[in-house]
């Protein structure tokens, strides 16, 4: 494979979406529909992605993992192994339910996927916040005691973000995003999250939604105390690293060139702001592409602007 693989968005209606995914990439979404996640890239049951253009035009991403992983993902990966990775756009208009993804252990038990996403802030409102990890001495009993007596907000640490923050969220970290947050999500392939707490909103059918309260205790990381965001800055840098994937800020100035060599390792690249020519193809704020393994890919900035650079993820188990 010598040609970046871009893919059709996948838009997923939800009850605290908005309308900023076709505002902020002049994209046009599905009329009268509140849409807050645009599925970017993914190979799930679920959903699927489907390439635009190019000899691979028209075929999901799944099917392309079954017929050519080596060139894709590299000679050790398995053809039945769905891809690793799913990115997300998220338009967070209200706040999002309090949840946790189930780390491995708990994951086995409860039938779940492990998960660990990264958020990284493409645009937000003044004052806006994130919620990740429990206020430092918050027990497992208190808690219980504060779902009970609706005043969950007095044991999760809440901070507010600006625009270029990010923050990994592991497995068993509590967690919420605030109301006015567009948020870039590249998270491991999974979509197993329990909600512990939300807000006594409605969902879209007028019902309250489900609560996995069972599950979420179980699950919670009970000593994890007040993770810290990497703050915006203008240099580039790796602002998430753990098992499962590696994300690099690079910061790129008009003309400025980025190259991968084939044969290395596949990669994602999202592009936050500016814009990215590789080859024949440009690459807009918003648009999401695959780099993959057989290819060797040279790309040049024609404006100032940041790019997202995934990568180590071929080898997570």
């Amino acid at each position: 494979m010598q040609e970046i693989l871009r893919f059709h968005p996948v838009y997923q209606q939800r009850v605290w979406g908005g309308r900023a995914i076709e505002t902020t990439f002049n994209r046009q979404l599905p009329a009268g529909e509140v849409i807050g996640e645009s599925w970017e890239i993914v190979d799930r049951p679920e959903a699927q992605s489907v390439v635009t253009s190019g000899p691979h035009a028209g075929k999901t991403l799944g099917a392309l993992v079954k017929t050519h992983a080596a060139e894709l993902l590299g000679p050790q990966w398995p053809a039945e192994r769905p891809f690793p990775m799913l990115v997300k756009w998220l338009d967070c208009r209200e706040r999002l339910s309090l949840q946790v993804h189930p780390p491995e252990a708990q994951a086995r038990e409860l039938g779940g996927e492990v998960k660990t996403e990264n958020w990284y802030i493409a645009d937000t409102a003044p004052g806006a916040e994130l919620t990740v990890g429990l206020k430092k001495g918050v027990t497992r009993e208190a808690f219980e005691r504060a779902i009970i007596e609706q005043r969950v907000d007095d044991c999760v640490h809440t901070f507010r973000v600006a625009e270029g923050d990010s923050i990994l969220v592991h497995s068993g970290q509590v967690h919420a995003i605030g109301p006015g947050n567009l948020i870039l999500e590249i998270q491991q392939n999974s979509d197993s999250t329990y909600r512990v707490y939300d807000w006594g909103r409605v969902g879209l059918d007028g019902r309250p939604r489900e609560l996995h309260v069972h599950e979420s205790l179980k699950c919670i990381q009970w000593d994890d105390f007040e993770p810290e965001p990497v703050r915006a800055a203008p240099t580039s840098e790796v602002i998430a690293d753990c098992d499962a994937f590696r994300i690099r800020r690079v910061v790129l100035g008009p003309g400025d060139k980025l190259h991968f060599r084939a044969r290395e390792q596949p990669r994602i690249l999202s592009v936050v702001s500016g814009k990215l020519r590789i080859g024949t193809a440009e690459l807009v704020r918003g648009d999401n592409a695959i780099l993959p393994y057989s290819g060797e890919f040279s790309g040049e900035a024609e404006e100032f602007g940041i790019v997202l650079v995934t990568d180590n993820f071929a080898g997570a188990a």
